[in-house]
Order: C-alpha cells, then sequence, then structure tokens
C-alpha cells in the first residue's frame, strides 16, 4: 500500500497491562543519544507533556478500535512505551490527529512525533525527520482457504505451491529467494495480483505483513495469512517516528527506539499485536 495505512485482521480482546507493560516511564535521561535527554530538558510542544500523532481512522494491528489512547495496538503500544523511556507517566502523554500527507510535508508539526506506520525513505527526509526504525517491515503469504497454498506450514510446504508477487518490490525479492530455480508470477499492481489470486492463476500471493492483513480483512472474503517469510539479508522497509525537520527531540526519541530494541521490549510488542495477535507465525 501506497502510504502503509492498514486495516487488520480483528484481534482478540487483550488487556491493557499486555499491550503497555514494559511503559512505564523510567529514570529521567535512560534515553540518550547525542544530547540532554531529561524530561525537563525536552522541549516539547507542552511543557511537561508529550504530544503523539497519528492519522484519522487508524486500524488494528496497529491501533485498535481507532483509539491511540488505549495503549492497544503494536503502534499505541510503541509510543507509550518511548514516552515512558523519556520519563513520562501514560497522564503525560497526549494524542492530536494530522493526516499521512499532512505530518511528511515540510512545516512545523502539531505534534512532538507521530507513529502511523511511515516508511523511512530519503525523499521524506528532506521534509521531516525520522526517529531510529522502530519496526522492520516482514514480508507475509497470503492465500485463498480454498487454495493448496492454505495448509503450509514451512518454507517446504511453499516451494509446491505456485507464487505471485508485484514486480519491483521487496515482496518479489522474497518470493524469488524461496526457490531461485522456480519463476515467480509477477503483477504490475497488487490488484492484478490480487485477481490473479481470486481465478486460480496463483496459489499464493507474497505481501508486506501491513498489507496482507489489510488484503485478509478488507478484500479477500475467503483469504488468510498463511505466515510470515523469515526477513533476508537485504535492506528491509522499515516504520520510524516522524519529527518535524530539525527537531531538538529526535535524537532522545531515536535513543529511547533504541534501547526499547535492545531491551526486548519491541520483539515482545511486535510478537503480541503483529505475529501472535495477527495470526502470522514465521514459517521455518
Amino acid at each position: 500500500m501506497a502510504h502503509m495505512r492498514t486495516t487488520a485482521l480483528l484481534l482478540a480482546a487483550v488487556t491493557l497491562a499486555g499491550g503497555v507493560a514494559a511503559c512505564a516511564p523510567t529514570d529521567e535521561g535512560t534515553a540518550r543519544s547525542g544530547g540532554d535527554c531529561a524530561k525537563s530538558s525536552l522541549k516539547t510542544r507542552t511543557a511537561g507533556k508529550f504530544t503523539f500523532a497519528t492519522d484519522e481512522p487508524v486500524y488494528q494491528p496497529w491501533y485498535v478500535d481507532n483509539d491511540p489512547t488505549s495503549g492497544k495496538g503494536f503502534e499505541s503500544a510503541v509510543a507509550y512505551a518511548v514516552a515512558g523511556r523519556l520519563g513520562y507517566t501514560r497522564e503525560e502523554v497526549t494524542w492530536t490527529r494530522v493526516t499521512f500527507t499532512a505530518a511528511i510535508q515540510p512545516g512545523p508539526k502539531a505534534f512532538d512525533a507521530n507513529l502511523t506506520e511511515f516508511s523511512i525513505t530519503d525523499e521524506r527526509k528532506q521534509a521531516v525527520d525520522f526517529s531510529t526504525p522502530y519496526y522492520d517491515v516482514a514480508q507475509a503469504v497470503v492465500a485463498l482457504k480454498t487454495s493448496p497454498a492454505a495448509g503450509a506450514k514451512s518454507l517446504a510446504d511453499l516451494r509446491e505451491v505456485k507464487l505471485g508477487a508485484q514486480v519491483g518490490t521487496t515482496s518479489y525479492t522474497a518470493a524469488t529467494a524461496l526457490d531461485p530455480e522456480r519463476e515467480v508470477a509477477v503483477y504490475n499492481t497488487n490488484d492484478d495480483a490480487k485477481a490473479a489470486l481470486g481465478n486460480g492463476q496463483v496459489d499464493a500471493l507474497v505481501l508486506d505483513l501491513p498489507t496482507a492483513f489489510y488484503v485478509t480483512s478488507a478484500e479477500l472474503t475467503d483469504g488468510a495469512i498463511v505466515g510470515q517469510l523469515p526477513r533476508g539479508g537485504g535492506e528491509p522497509e522499515r516504520f520510524g517516528a516522524v519529527l518535524d525537520k530539525g527537531s531538538p527531540l529526535t535524537a532522545c526519541v531515536s535513543g529511547a527506539v533504541d534501547a526499547l530494541r535492545a531491551d526486548g521490549t519491541l520483539a515482545r510488542l511486535e510478537q503480541e499485536w503483529l505475529a501472535a495477535a495477527g495470526n502470522a507465525p514465521e514459517l521455518k
């Protein structure tokens, strides 16, 4: 999807504590990266508060029930975890809504940081700052429930089915890497690929995981995610928090993200919201 705005499979309800267990604030200044990141030194839009933004509406598994304040959903949980690393309590976090396109345009921002599945690109870096990545986009296999690919439990099983993918994408690269000797059906757009899946020209599609969530929940009435593919050695597509160009907060937010990766919080939240809850296990 062009902006990585996605909806997803309806997730089973989980407790808020599970979604933000690691989000309690730590000592001020624990997330340092190139400057003073003590809460009292951070130049946020509102003193003593940290303002996050996201689009309207937002979807699962990134946010649950279009409510970013709940702490439920991957990006909501990550936001509160970042705030906690910077010394902010849950009550000191505020939210605002900003359209996707407005968030990445040049000019002053109405937020301190924005988490809306923004892929980090060199072009966007000309207009805004990005934090270090909080999510490496995985590739997933989507099939109709009646397809022979639907029962695949391993990468070896996928070598027995016909795969398709959009030309020039990381999805196509991942599909061809499964078996370089086998031809992967290639399509100009994901819409063309979905049509091919629907009429039986291919058994399964390889899509990035957020798009796979969207396709199986909103576009394919009989679609399912078979599983995730292991990440390869190439440069993955990554999501980062958007900040104002030259924001004094960028280094500190990046330091918080790095700390959450180092202590395993990001991996835990990814497993909870994007793998286990989304029924997209990694295929081995």
